[in-house]
């Protein structure tokens, strides 16, 4: 068993269930105590013990003690160094550290973490920082973190040390993406993929730790059919795109070296609006947040064959656009690559 979130506009503006791959979700959480306080773009689980959530209005990120079968805890005290503008995406490093991607210089705010504790001093900002409003942040493990951004070369990526920072930034992509950056995600420490405005939507690369992209791979013979929004692995796998335009979400087998295989079969029953965050729960299920309802779509998954019947909407819904999703994982469950890295983002106010 494990945890679905879903960041999203209105008011509680974060929606958590149980999840239980077979049967989907559960009865919705209560809200937290102290809510968000503006609209939610991204949201995260740092393991099963917290959870954050990165939204427009001042402090721009709100955090939580977060416990299996119970929920949201008392919300964290604020960073004392908050991010300087609406939050995109947040991810956590491990339970060692937590990334927030921003509009506003720098564009990328990352702290040390203690669950229990939260946030601690703000780590120095990247010497060279984003060129524009962070839409989405991952960590490769604990070696590296990458921005998805807009405004050229739309992602950057640095080395990454607990307790020390970000390391001297990576060279720019050979081939870079040719769209504002929307989402990012690293396949465990082999390959990185950032979805993007404009063809072909999602462009991918091998991915080396202390030496970053490698030459892009090829596109995917079936392309996404719009703007891309947000991207996850399953393990080293598959990869899905969430974007716009029907069937708002695209799903391709994955061989590390290799990139993309023939797209899979769109789900019988597709989102309904525009996809804006992907994540895969281990390598059995997958939900896509999308822009109408019912804001949130799941469905079983099983790699080499794709999407399966689409599982119940929940029960309570979340209350208007899903902007993110993410699963939580079992204690003792080893994580999937964008369960540490962090699905997802997507804002339409750039």
């Amino acid at each position: 068993m494990s945890d679905i979130a879903v960041a999203h506009a209105i008011d509680p503006f974060v929606s958590a269930y149980p999840w239980t791959p077979g049967v989907g979700f559960g009865a919705k959480y209560a809200n937290p105590a102290t809510k968000p306080t503006g609209q939610a773009m991204g949201v995260a689980f740092c393991r099963n013990t917290d959870i954050a959530v990165a939204h427009d209005t001042d402090p721009f990120v709100s955090a939580y003690p977060w416990t299996p079968g119970v929920g949201f805890g008392v919300k964290y005290a604020n960073p004392a160094t908050k991010p300087t503008g609406t939050a995109r995406g947040v991810a956590f490093c491990g339970s060692t550290d937590i990334a927030v991607a921003h509009a506003v210089d720098p564009r990328v705010s990352a702290y040390p973490w203690t669950p229990g504790v939260g946030f601690g001093v703000k780590y120095a900002n990247p010497a060279t920082k984003p060129t524009g409003t962070g839409m989405k942040v991952a960590f490769c493990g604990s070696t590296d973190i990458a921005i998805a951004h807009i405004t050229d070369p739309n992602v950057s990526a640095y080395p990454w040390t607990p307790g020390v920072g970000f390391g001297v930034k990576y060279a720019d992509p050979g081939t870079k993406p040719t769209g504002f950056g929307r989402g990012v995600a690293f396949c465990g420490s082999t390959d990185i993929a950032v979805a993007h405005l404009t063809d072909p939507r999602v462009s991918a690369y091998p991915w080396t730790p202390g030496v970053g992209f490698g030459v892009k791979y090829a596109d995917p013979a079936t392309k996404p059919t719009g703007d891309g929004y947000g991207v996850a692995f399953c393990g080293s796998t598959d990869i899905a795109v969430a974007h716009a335009v029907d069937p708002r979400v695209s799903a391709y087998p994955w061989t590390p070296g290799v990139g993309f295989g023939a797209k899979y079969a769109n789900p019988a029953t597709k989102p309904t609006g525009d996809g804006y965050g992907v994540a895969f729960c281990g390598n059995t299920d997958v939900a896509v947040a999308h822009a109408t309802d019912p804001f949130v779509s799941a469905y079983p998954w099983t790699p080499g064959v794709g999407f399966g019947a689409k599982y119940a909407n929940p029960g309570t819904k979340p209350t208007g656009e899903g902007y993110a999703v993410a699963f939580s994982f079992s204690a003792g469950a080893k994580p999937s690559a964008q369960s540490q890295a962090v699905r997802v983002l997507v804002g339409m106010n750039n």
